[in-house]
């Protein structure tokens, strides 16, 4: 999977980009990923990619002639991103949805914004990391290229991303490791007890429950009619009331 991302300070990409897991699936060949400064495309001596807004009002805005120059000359087919807290709220759905695509295209705004003739004759969708303004869109592009990168085939073990938060509307159970005593505080025997499909169900369990004390709205997306699950609700009510 290929990563075209447009910016203003590419220099901001260097620490995430070259550590850890995203350094290793590059160095497989897994992944690339491309830093295009957008400044490199003006033809000024001050190489200016921003403007007053018409109408007035405060801020800057970045100007479309560079960000089409930009994009244009190495964009060879994928989506175009502009991350912006105005976009579709970006979630483990959409990540797994773009890790479909051979290559993506990330345009990081700045300023008051970019000039609306990209967003309606160039970019062809806008993503929000949240509910929230930063002061540009370098950090939300670099949410998105390590959710989108870790479900790209051989980038993590298979497992890994098989019962994930988020993965099927449910947050994941809690973990443990060693040692199974820590300041008098025990590891579920359950885990310890090597009996796999009880553990399965513990699991099973606890994600339920975690599910509906801390995200109530994903909570209300399940499919619990199973016999098992219906089981495992009645318990969690009697341990509440308990």
């Amino acid at each position: 999977m290929h990563f075209d991302i447009f910016t203003l300070f590419p220099a901001m990409f260097q620490g995430p980009f070259t550590e850890s897991i995203l350094k290793r699936a590059q160095e497989r060949a897994l992944l690339s990923i491309a830093l295009h400064n957008i400044r490199d495309v003006t033809t000024d001596k001050h190489h200016i990619v921003d403007d007053y807004p018409y109408g007035g009002g405060a801020g800057m805005v970045m100007k479309p002639d560079p960000i089409f120059a930009a994009i244009e000359a190495v964009h060879q087919g994928g989506p175009i991103i502009y991350l912006t807290p105005q976009g579709r709220l970006f979630n483990q759905q959409i990540a797994q949805e773009l890790a479909q695509e051979p290559r993506l295209t990330l345009l990081c705004g700045h300023y008051e914004g970019i000039d609306e003739r990209v967003c309606q004759h160039l970019i062809t969708d806008e993503i929000s990391i949240g509910d929230y303004v930063l002061t540009g869109g370098e950090l939300a592009a670099m949410v998105v290229v390590d959710a989108v990168s870790r479900l790209i085939p051989d980038v993590l073990a298979a497992e890994s991303t098989q019962e994930e938060s988020h993965g099927s509307n449910m947050l994941e159970y809690p973990h443990y490791t060693r040692p199974p005593e820590f300041r008098g505080w025990r590891v579920p025997d359950v885990l310890l007890s090597g009996h796999h499909a009880q553990i399965t169900r513990w699991r099973r369990k606890e994600a339920i429950r975690r599910t509906r004390q801390r995200r109530p709205d994903l909570f209300a997306k399940l499919d619990l009619s199973s016999k098992q699950d219906q089981k495992i609700l009645k318990e969690l009510d009697e341990e509440e009331q308990s």
